[in-house]
């Protein structure tokens, strides 16, 4: 299923109306939804500007948000989006921030699409393949975890399992070429998909978050599962994605560090 091109241009007017706002709000325009997870009035107005427009793309669609300002419902289509992946960055005037939407067809992704509007880089894919501003995209090559440049996320709500997380931080900084965090996950996939890093992982995250940006992932040839090498990745609440050459070594490591008693 092709792509249609007034999608990639809502995503982009969504973008736009983002990057207005970028590192611009009072106090008063910004809501702890809490300990460290914030929502603004501009997360509001674009996820309500995105259901508009893409509605009229495809009538009776569903929608899965992450502000909820539309109710889930059940439909052949559904749209999953995510109006701003990285508020704080957003609040901050940092970068990178996202624009993350997903479309499913009877529970399956077809279209994923990442506006990242301080860059003003487009991702996106479909059945033909993934693309960065209409130019087709691959992971990277890159074989040896070693020489690999890895992305993830600090836990910002779920605590839980947050020792078992710094001891895979601490085993990966010095197993590989690097670690970066970002502060958005879509931007993460997306960097991964073009073959800027070779691998992210991440746990406590929702399917807006990770759906359009894993969907891309896949489709630039990577690979995408959960720690355990599963593919609960969607809504299993943790995610590695990788150029597919060291999933199988980053998984190990995963295993051995985060999913141990």
């Amino acid at each position: 299923m092709k792509i249609d091109l007034r999608v990639l241009e809502i995503v982009k007017e969504a973008g736009a109306l983002v990057k207005t706002y970028h590192g611009k709000l009072s106090s008063g325009q910004i809501e702890n939804k809490g300990t460290h997870d914030f929502v603004t009035e501009i997360d509001k107005k674009v996820e309500r500007f995105l259901v508009e427009k893409l509605r009229e793309v495809l009538p009776g669609s569903a929608f899965w948000t992450e502000e909820k300002t539309v109710a889930k419902a059940q439909a052949d289509y559904v749209w999953i989006i995510d109006p701003i992946d990285g508020t704080t960055n957003f609040i901050h005037g940092l970068y990178p921030v996202a624009v993350s939407v997903a479309l499913q067809y009877k529970g399956e992704t077809v279209w994923g699409m990442v506006y990242e509007p301080g860059l003003d880089e487009l991702f996106y894919a479909d059945d033909t393949g993934a693309y960065l501003n209409g130019e087709r995209i691959f992971v990277s090559e890159e074989a040896s975890l070693q020489k690999s440049l890895i992305a993830t996320g600090f836990p910002f709500k779920n605590y839980d399992r947050f020792d078992a997380y710094m001891r895979s931080f601490e085993y990966l900084m010095f197993r590989t070429s690097g670690i970066r965090r970002l502060g958005s996950a879509a931007a993460d996939l997306v960097y991964v998909a073009c073959g800027r890093m070779e691998g992210f992982y991440e746990y406590g995250l929702s399917p807006w978050d990770v759906a359009a940006g894993a969907f891309i992932v896949m489709k630039a040839g990577g690979k995408v599962t959960d720690f355990s090498a599963e593919a609960r990745w969607l809504t299993g609440g943790e995610i590695l994605a990788t150029n597919g050459k060291i999933h199988g070594a980053f998984s190990d490591i995963l295993k051995k560090t985060l999913l141990v008693e």
